[in-house]
């Protein structure tokens, strides 16, 4: 076995801000951000319809198995597909109700076939970062491919929702998708980390990068893989939790906090309830920032610029 020595040409940063994070200055003097995102892949998943192989198994009522190949699953379709009819107009009422604004990742083949969704977005004033072209896993798509999905995703976003998104995420990416969406260009921010509490910047294709780092734990997917949540309580508890903890951290030295949300899993009724809850309580709280993760990129790069 070869032990590697600490250089500089390590690829992982452990370091971070350390123990004296910066003080983002957020706006109204905000004890902490919070940026809620809503997963828009409804469509966007493995199917034969989409010339895949076989089924959808990930993020869906029924976990886990082996797809179907070469024919549809109608019963994982159905479960998508309520999603799309009917759980993101809920998420949008809860959201619209106590005026919350939010992110949309939206992946491109979903919006294509629900483009009235797309519209929905944009007349809410919600942002739509690019979710990728297909919800797919993309870890060994050849990069001329994805370098094309890439495209694909954000012309479909600026003709359905009528403004090219500015954000990025693909959630299961490949060791080059960083470097295809820097190439691409035209994105504030890439939101493909999971590694701090603030955002920060990293340099890619000799340039420097946002990286707004999301969540999978602040994250409804958790009802559909172990551990999860085991009851809508917990989702609820679970929330609370860390908002209160970074709320009271903030007093000292602000952060942010994200939290994903997708379609057809808390657009389920008892599941938005327990996310109802969690919304009127952030509500009560006058030293928070609900904000978009464009709204936060545009802040960092204003008070935070690359050096």
């Amino acid at each position: 076995m070869t032990i590697l020595a600490p250089d500089s040409c390590y690829p992982r940063d452990f370091q971070g801000y350390g123990p004296n994070p910066p003080d983002p200055q957020w706006p109204a003097g905000a004890k902490l951000a919070i940026s809620f995102v809503l997963n828009y892949e409804e469509g966007g998943e493995n199917s034969v319809l989409n010339g895949d192989a076989g089924s959808e198994i990930y993020l869906n009522e029924t976990p886990g198995g082996n797809p179907v190949l070469g024919a549809r699953d109608i019963g994982k379709e159905s479960q998508f597909d309520y999603g799309a009819r009917a759980g993101v107009w809920r998420v949008l009422r809860l959201f619209r109700q106590r005026d919350f604004r939010l992110t949309v990742y939206g992946v491109g083949r979903a919006l294509e076939l629900n483009p009235a969704v797309g519209a929905a977005f944009a007349e809410a004033g919600h942002e739509v970062a690019s979710h990728g072209w297909r919800w797919i896993n993309y870890q060994n798509i050849d990069e001329a491919t994805e370098r094309e999905h890439i495209a694909k995703c954000v012309e479909t976003i600026t003709r359905t929702v009528g403004k090219p998104p500015v954000g990025w995420y693909t959630g299961r990416i490949s060791e080059q998708t960083r470097r295809l969406v820097a190439e691409h260009g035209g994105f504030l921010y890439d939101s493909d980390a999971y590694d701090d509490d603030l955002p920060y910047y990293v340099t890619v294709a000799g340039k420097p990068l946002l990286i707004i780092p999301y969540t999978l734990d602040n994250n409804d997917m958790k009802f559909a893989v172990p551990p999860g949540f085991a009851s809508n309580d917990g989702f609820e508890q679970h929330l609370r939790d860390a908002f209160d903890l970074l709320r009271q951290e903030g007093q000292t030295a602000p952060k942010m906090m994200s939290v994903g949300l997708h379609c057809r899993l808390v657009g389920r009724p008892a599941r938005a309830a327990a996310l109802a809850r969690f919304l009127d309580h952030v509500k009560s709280c006058p030293d928070v920032w609900v904000t978009t993760r464009e709204e936060i990129a545009r802040h960092w790069l204003k008070v935070h610029p690359p050096k």
